[in-house]
């Protein structure tokens, strides 16, 4: 072995040592980076009240829906109405055969004042000894005749004049002037709108919380931005046979109109109140693997509480199971926790 051979061998062995030294067997290893706490907000679970709410859908119509009627036949002479126009209780709406019936009233108002006349010259007679006691009664027979005659006269004339019987609204009308109708055929539609009804079926497991008289809350599709208070007047004692719930009927004062009969309504009433209701707001609630849960604070770390809801009330939902007075519900930054995961509170 030469001498350059020998000191290489020299160098590779001083290598060697050099990997294998004392401190050789310390690998250096990645240190993992500890997780960054979650931003959340929280507040303090405390009992309060929950009002139980049965939201439902109904059907309006109009306080009062009148179909005017011809009382005699004859051809119409006068319309006074148009559809549309707003009329009062008494207001004339047509007249049938008026011609007719005003000189049939003007000719029985003169026989009776020929009677009344005739009748009071033989009465004079008769106090004077001139005239008998027949003579007498057969004027006073004709003076109660011309009487009836023209109550009779007056009579068909009010029947040939067509009135309101109700404040309302024209809603239709069946005839024209001119047209000829027999009696009982309709004149005129009035609708009466300044109240509305609303009509809701109530299934037989809610009805028992309902009275005549609690208050309601009524809203109406084509007026989305709108609530209405209203009342209960009327609950059906007994079951629709097909359907087996029961009527109740929700009354609202309608003084602008804006509520037109056979509008769709949703129909809100109290069912019970709650005194002392365990709540969170429902936006909190997750939904994992088919289950609702909620997320709590405890000393800087998240927890997830299985829950069990109850009543809904709006935006808050009552919870049966799952979350106790006192706790620290996380109601910002829920989404972005899960059990376990270390958060700070805001």
């Amino acid at each position: 072995m030469n001498r350059l051979t020998t000191y290489a061998l020299l160098c590779m062995a001083l290598l060697s040592l050099v990997a294998c030294g004392d401190n050789g067997n310390e690998q250096p290893t990645d240190t993992p980076e500890t997780p960054q706490a979650v931003n959340v907000r929280v507040i303090t679970v405390e009992p309060q009240p929950l009002l139980d709410i049965l939201t439902l859908p109904g059907q309006t119509e109009p306080v009062a829906d009148v179909r005017v009627a011809a009382e005699r036949a004859g051809a119409v002479e006068w319309m006074g109405v148009e559809r549309g126009d707003a009329v009062t209780k008494g207001q004339p709406l047509a007249r049938i055969d008026a011609t007719t019936l005003a000189a049939a009233r003007d000719r029985a108002r003169a026989d009776l004042r020929l009677a009344t006349a005739k009748a009071e010259r033989r009465r004079e007679l008769f106090e004077s000894k001139v005239l008998a006691r027949e003579e007498l009664d057969n004027a006073q027979t004709e003076l109660t005749l011309a009487r009836a005659t023209l109550r009779e006269a007056e009579a068909e004339y009010a029947k040939g004049e067509v009135s309101a019987p109700i404040s309302g609204v024209i809603d239709e009308l069946h005839v024209d002037a001119g047209e000829y109708v027999n009696e009982g055929e309709p004149v005129a539609d009035i609708v009466d709108v300044s109240v509305i009804r609303i009509i809701v079926d109530v299934p037989e497991l809610d009805v028992r919380f309902l009275h005549s008289g609690d208050s309601a809350r009524v809203r109406v599709d084509a007026w989305p931005d709108r609530t209405w208070d209203g009342r209960i007047d009327f609950i059906a004692s007994k079951a629709d046979a097909d359907t087996r719930t029961f009527r109740v009927r929700v009354v609202v004062a309608n003084a602008d109109a804006a509520i037109r009969p056979g509008m769709m309504a949703r129909v809100s009433m109290v069912r019970r109140e709650i005194p002392d209701a365990i709540t969170a707001p429902l936006s909190v609630l997750l939904d994992r693997n088919g289950e609702r849960i909620l997320y709590v604070e405890k000393d800087g770390v998240a927890h997830a509480r299985i829950i069990t809801p109850g009543v809904l009330d709006g935006g808050t939902v009552q919870i049966l199971e799952g979350l106790d007075a006192g706790d620290r519900l996380i109601v910002s930054g829920q989404a972005m926790v899960e059990e376990g995961t270390r958060v700070n509170v805001q």
